[in-house]
């Protein structure tokens, strides 16, 4: 089994602490922001600034993961410069200029695909090939996990010792991570040309090549350009239901943090399914479930908008449903398509694509949100159902597509 293997054991193990700190981090901030600001469209504005600068920092990222030697060090690094920059766009948040904690999120957002992309780019170096479609699965469960514990970590945290707790617990979990990012398998071969030096300015040119060879990768594959345009409009609809639930949850449920603490049921079910593709991994082609889930994510969200507490708990969870297993087809594509030098890059770039996706969607649905709620989710409910066209519109790129296989 892929989870006794040492090597995969410290790396699901790490990326659930990373990736529930993650996940517990924009809930926080979300909260921290309601709190401080007073505004829906101050707190989704924060949590956008710290998402939106993912588009630049996921392909520099991989570039620099894909010619290192040891990236599990790169991604250490990475994690603790991460989990200290919420800390400080934290202590600024509502005790100087609102530019200066914008800022701060922005710098922070950079490094934010190390946590998704990055981290699972290394992962057929922890187990065998045979065994990487059932790891796969797991390593979907992980983002599962991370998203049933977080909100609720952020939600119980910020009702009983305030919103900036929730922040502080998820900047710990993230830095938590680091030692097992340390510990990740080399690259086999010989190691990369230091970039440093004389030849430093000689070398910036090739590595800027590099950068872009990544998103050239993505857009000339149909397969790949496929399961990220479906990715990241489904992403676009998540970030406007995170926006939303806060809001919804004190009008339905009585307190902002059990609206956050809603994203929960979305997790469990996330992870239940998931927990079904790991114990049958071949059972379905993961490019059927990129065009099949955003809709019904699309219906999920169109229900949610009715507004009543049965309704909404549902909706969410049906969301979780569609959310899990669109995670793991989009991880068995990329590891199908991805040229072996680009490995990183395209699960950088693609992460980065998703987290801007996130944050375009909830910085729109910030000031629909304050005016009326549901109009924000029937706004996303059609995002998600714009997927489907999209993807099929996309016509084949620089190659011919491989064929499907399955998760």
């Amino acid at each position: 089994m892929a989870d006794r293997h040492p090597s995969s054991r410290s790396y699901l193990v790490g990326a659930l602490l990373a990736r529930t700190g993650d996940e517990t981090a924009g809930p926080a901030l979300l909260l921290a922001g309601l709190a401080l600001t007073g505004s829906a469209t101050g707190a989704s504005s924060l949590l956008a600034a710290v998402t939106v600068s993912a588009a630049i920092g996921g392909p520099a990222l991989g570039a620099l993961l894909d010619r290192s030697r040891r990236p599990g060090r790169l991604l250490a690094g990475a994690l603790v410069l991460y989990a200290t920059g919420l800390t400080v766009a934290l202590g600024a948040l509502g005790r100087g200029p609102v530019a200066v904690t914008l800022l701060v999120a922005v710098v922070t957002g950079l490094l934010g695909p190390a946590l998704s992309g990055g981290w699972t780019a290394q992962l057929p170096r922890t187990v065998p090939a045979g065994r990487l479609p059932r790891a796969n699965a797991l390593d979907a469960m992980t983002f599962g996990a991370a998203g049933l514990a977080g909100p609720a970590l952020a939600g119980g945290a910020a009702e009983a010792l305030g919103a900036p707790t929730a922040v502080v617990v998820s900047a710990v979990l993230i830095a938590a991570a680091a030692p097992a990012a340390w510990r990740l398998p080399p690259v086999s071969g010989p190691a990369p040309a230091p970039v440093s030096g004389p030849t430093a300015k000689s070398r910036a040119a090739p590595l800027t090549g590099f950068v872009a060879s990544g998103v050239r990768a993505i857009a000339g594959s149909r397969p790949l350009a496929r399961a990220t345009l479906t990715s990241v409009l489904s992403c676009s609809a998540q970030g406007m239901m995170t926006v939303c639930l806060p809001l919804l949850g004190e009008r339905a449920l009585g307190g902002a943090g059990f609206g956050a603490a809603l994203l929960s049921c979305a997790a469990l079910s996330a992870l239940l399914a998931n927990a079904v593709l790991a114990r049958h991994p071949h059972a379905v082609a993961p490019d059927t479930v990129l065009w099949a889930a955003p809709l019904l994510q699309a219906a999920a969200l169109a229900l949610a908008a009715t507004g009543g507490p049965e309704a909404l708990v549902v909706a969410v969870a049906v969301v979780g449903l569609a959310e899990g297993p669109q995670l793991t087809a989009l991880f068995a594509v990329r590891h199908r398509e991805a040229p072996e030098r680009l490995h990183a890059q395209v699960f950088t770039t693609g992460a980065s694509l998703k987290i801007t996706g996130f944050a375009v969607g909830a910085a729109v649905a910030g000031p629909l949100a304050d005016r009326f709620p549901p109009s924000a989710l029937l706004v996303a409910a059609g995002i998600a159902a714009l997927a489907v066209p999209a993807c099929f519109a996309i016509r084949p790129g620089g190659g011919p597509a491989r064929p499907t296989t399955h998760a």
